[in-house]
């Protein structure tokens, strides 16, 4: 019997993270990344194709030894990320700091460390970018930034090693029913609507659609909007 390809979705906890595991089980062995390893152990439980994957991606030092013993892998998702917003004026240095760690080097040093891996398997890598990662907007400015800098990343890492068989694929959301979303209608003072916003399972299956891809097709970028 052959033995499904292996996949690695950071922030799997919940939100967009959690649906795209859920949309990947039933095709791959999923690792469900994330920090909380309660909640991963939880969501691993009644999936019996998913495990936990717990490590702090800030930490270096313990992502090097998480990865260790991953030989290959086909599917690697970049799902994590934070947030930090505010206009110039009041964004100080650590909210800039705290997006640019988070949402681009985090995924850059992960994905290094995956590389061999990743080659092994001929692999996809997705980036779970933005709209803001398209559009900057007044008052998003950190969090703009470092999506439009983790855009440039896939785009680069899509021209090293497409030579090698790996596929890179940006997924650019709209605003998502998320907890993340939750906060920023709060911090904007609006009353929070979730009929206004993406489901994450929307997300997850334009995640899909590109993994899933006939190998003679490349999604290179996919933009998913409300309606």
């Amino acid at each position: 019997m052959t033995e499904q390809p292996l996949a690695l979705v950071t922030g799997a906890s919940r939100g967009i993270g959690a649906a795209v595991a859920q949309a990947l089980e039933p095709t791959h062995q999923v690792l469900l990344g994330g920090r909380d390893a309660a909640a991963l152990a939880e969501r691993a439980a009644g999936s019996p194709g998913t495990r936990p994957w717990a490590v702090d991606l800030g930490d270096f030092d313990a992502v090097r030894a998480a990865v260790a013993g991953i030989d290959r892998l086909d599917v690697l998702v970049h799902s994590a990320g934070v947030a930090e917003l505010g206009t110039v004026e009041q964004a100080t240095a650590e909210d800039w700091r705290r997006n640019f760690e988070v949402n681009v080097v985090v995924v850059a040093e992960l994905t290094r460390l995956l590389l061999p891996a990743l080659r092994a398997a001929k692999g996809h890598v997705v980036v779970i970018n933005s709209g803001a990662g398209l559009n900057a907007r007044p008052g998003w400015g950190p969090y703009a930034a470092s999506k439009f800098a983790v855009r440039a990343f896939a785009d680069v890492l899509r021209a090293e090693e497409e030579p090698n068989g790996i596929r890179v694929t940006s997924v650019h959301p709209g605003r998502t029913d998320t907890d993340m979303q939750r906060t920023i209608v709060a911090g904007e003072g609006n009353e929070y609507d979730p009929d206004r916003y993406l489901r994450p399972d929307s997300v997850a299956k334009a995640v899909l659609a590109a993994v899933s891809a006939s190998p003679d097709a490349h999604l290179t970028e996919l933009v998913v909007r409300p309606r």
